[in-house]
C-alpha cells in the first residue's frame, strides 16, 4: 500500500504537472457518488495537497476531489495520445490534450468529492502529520499512555498519526530497539522520545527516496535509497546485529523485527 512517503511523492509529481490546469471531461468506472462526473466538468485545479493517506485535488475555494490510493492505485499524468492502462479505474481530459489516470488494478481505491466542512471533517478524524511541528515527544508520549494496543498496532493508528504505515512502523520500532508486539502504555518517555525521533529519520529518508525514483505500488526502482532494515527481509540477518529476522501477524498483517535488537 502506498503510504505516507509514496503519497507525498504522488502529490509532488501532480502539483508540478496540473496547478492551473482545466478537467474538460472526467470518466470515473466507479465514481463514489451519482452526478459526480457532471460536476467536475470545467473546474480549474487550484493546488494539490496531501493529508495522511489522501491526495486532495482543490478545485477552487468551495471543493476538493479526494482521491485514496488504498492498496494498489495511482495517480499520474499522461501525455497527448498515450493510451490508458487496462486496470485505470477512472481519468480526467485535460485541457490541452493530457489526461490524468487513476490507475487501480485491485479496484480499492476511493474518489469523491469534498465539501471545505467536509474536508476539515476528514482532517480532524486524523492524528498530526508526522513531519509537522505537532508531532512532538509530549504528544506521542500522551496519546501512547492511554493505549493498551501493541505499539506496532498503535502506530498504524491513523487517528493517532496520519499516513503512517506497516512498512515504515516496522523500520521505525527497529531503528527505536522497541518490540512490536510491546504495549504502547508500557513504553517510558525517554523510549517514546526515541520512537518519535526514529520515526521521523525513516519518514525524511523515505520521502527523499520516493521522490527521487517512485513509480507506483511494487514497481521497485534501483534508484530508490531507502535502507529498509527488517521489512521484508524474513530470516535475512538484521544489518545491525546480524541476527535472522523473523515475522508475525498482528491484525491479519505482516511484522518484521529484529529479536536481537528489539526488545
Amino acid at each position: 500500500m502506498p503510504e505516507l512517503p509514496e503519497v507525498e511523492a504522488v502529490c509532488r509529481k501532480l502539483r508540478r504537472d496540473l496547478l492551473g490546469a482545466r478537467i474538460r471531461r472526467a470518466r470515473l468506472l466507479r465514481a463514489a457518488e451519482p452526478g459526480l462526473e457532471k460536476r467536475l466538468r470545467n473546474r480549474r485545479i487550484a493546488d494539490v495537497e496531501r493529508r495522511g493517506k489522501n491526495v486532495l485535488i482543490r478545485l477552487g475555494r468551495d471543493s476538493v476531489l479526494r482521491v485514496h490510493l488504498k492498496m494498489t492505485g495511482n495517480l499520474y499524468v499522461r501525455a497527448d495520445g498515450a493510451g490508458l492502462p487496462g486496470t485505470a479505474r477512472a481519468w480526467f481530459e485535460l485541457a490541452g490534450g493530457r489526461r490524468l489516470v487513476f490507475d487501480d488494478p485491485r479496484a480499492l481505491g476511493r474518489i469523491e468529492l469534498l465539501s471545505e466542512a467536509e474536508l476539515e471533517s476528514l482532517s480532524a478524524s486524523l492524528g498530526p502529520e508526522p513531519l509537522s511541528p505537532a508531532f512532538t515527544a509530549e504528544y506521542l508520549t500522551a496519546v501512547a499512555r492511554r493505549s493498551r494496543q501493541a505499539v506496532k498496532l498503535f502506530l498504524l493508528d491513523q487517528s493517532k498519526i496520519a499516513g503512517l504505515g506497516n512498512i515504515y512502523a516496522a523500520e521505525a520500532l527497529h531503528r527505536a530497539g522497541i518490540h512490536p508486539r510491546r504495549p504502547a502504555n508500557r513504553l517510558g518517555e525517554k523510549r517514546l522520545k526515541r520512537l518519535r525521533q526514529a520515526i521521523v529519520a525513516v519518514l525524511e529518508l523515505a520521502v527523499q527516496s520516493a521522490c527521487n525514483a517512485y513509480r507506483g505500488p511494487g514497481r521497485y526502482d534501483s534508484a530508490e535509497t531507502f535502507p529498509v532494515a527488517v521489512y521484508g527481509r524474513e530470516g535475512l540477518p538484521c544489518p545491525a546485529c546480524r541476527r535472522p529476522i523473523r515475522r508475525i501477524v498482528q491484525a491479519g498483517r505482516s511484522t518484521y523485527y529484529c529479536p536481537g535488537c528489539q526488545r
